[in-house]
């Protein structure tokens, strides 16, 4: 048989195997099996404790954009103004979601090597009123982490709705979740389960505005999950997914949180030291914006080459920059699964012998 393909992209991760053979169970039929019911709350509760909030959690089918998505057309009304930060593709992004929901998006867009100034969030803050504000935690085409922890205290105060996303850190680092309102996490990244489920904690000032708002979709509102009653929800689940969560939340709090996530910055000093070695600057340049779930290289103008040759002789997959930075960026992920000592190092040997 054909040798297993390393994956080391930042998500879709590597998928352990009692995870993967977790999808093989026969699935209960969710609207008539019994014993439905209480897993899926049970599985709500592991969720909560890797998520380290009290708040209310969802489980919606589909990928993580649907998340972000959802939870803004289903907080932002026609014509509220909502702040989106942005300093990367994603948080950028943010603004077409509002607009789409009938919201003004006042961008506040800063260079993608650099961090939030919370004495600039809190001057846009004064000057206007703002209904909700988006972000990202972890930029994942540039291997950026945000510290949000100023800013959404400002936001709090202000009495400003959060939306974070925070999908490609959750489960590798902490996220400060007790200051957000909805806070999105996808099943592919950290917790190295399928592609295919988004995780999202709501506060109840969160839910009251739900409420408060015209919803004008279905499958994409938050509305229909609202205190659920679990043997019969909104629409068929994907419980094979479901399976999987279980099991990857399983390993998450078997382990411990602070265990994963001190696992998750020693791979990640690991990667980064071993690319300093050959030569290779990590793109936000700075120590303390590198996130330990994905190192961003800057390669100028190779990165596809260099992708290419891992593949095609080494038998590792990573993944290049987005958009105009397609070419010039190689993404190596090591989170959840994959933030293991043995397999950043077999990437870098790799990556090494392409490099000499």
């Amino acid at each position: 048989m054909k040798e297993e393909l390393l994956t080391m992209t930042p998500g879709p991760t590597a998928i352990p195997e009692d995870v993967r053979n977790a999808m093989a169970k026969p699935a209960m039929n969710p609207d008539a099996d019994p014993e439905f019911a209480s897993f899926y709350e049970t599985l709500l509760d592991e969720l909560a404790r890797v998520y380290q909030t009290d708040d209310e959690m969802v489980v919606l089918g589909g990928e993580g954009i649907l998340g972000l998505e959802a939870a803004v057309v289903s907080l932002v009304a026609p014509g509220d103004d909502v702040l989106c930060l942005g300093n990367g593709l994603y948080g950028d992004g943010f603004s077409d979601f509002v607009e789409m929901a009938g919201g003004n998006p006042v961008s506040h867009s800063i260079e993608y090597t650099e961090g939030f100034d919370p004495n600039e969030v809190a001057s846009l803050v004064e000057k206007n009123e703002f209904a909700a504000a988006t972000m990202v935690h972890c930029e994942t085409p540039t291997g950026l982490l945000n510290d949000f922890n100023e800013v959404l205290a400002t936001l709090q105060d202000a009495g400003v709705l959060t939306i974070v996303d925070a999908v490609s850190s959750l489960g590798g680092t902490p996220v400060p979740v007790e200051g957000i309102d909805v806070c999105l996490g996808g099943s592919q990244k950290c917790f190295s389960s399928p592609p295919g489920l988004t995780t999202i904690s709501v506060s109840d000032s969160a839910w009251e505005k739900v409420e408060a708002t015209e919803q004008d979709s279905f499958y994409t509102s938050l509305e229909p999950w609202h205190e659920p009653d679990f043997s019969f929800l909104p629409y068929t689940h994907l419980v094979s997914n479901l399976y999987a969560l279980e099991v990857s939340l399983d390993r998450i709090l078997d382990e411990g949180l602070d265990s994963v996530f001190a696992r998750h910055e020693e791979t990640a000093e690991l990667c980064r030291a071993r690319g300093r070695e050959l030569g290779l600057k990590p793109f936000p340049g700075t120590e303390s914006l590198c996130s330990p779930t994905v190192t961003a290289f800057e390669i100028d103008g190779a990165a596809t080459e260099i992708q290419q040759r891992l593949h095609d002789d080494h038998g590792i997959l990573v993944a290049t920059g987005l958009g105009e930075m397609a070419d010039d960026i190689l993404r190596i992920g090591h989170m959840g699964y994959n933030a293991q000592e043995s397999r950043v190092e077999k990437t870098m040997d790799a990556l090494e012998s392409v490099l000499d």
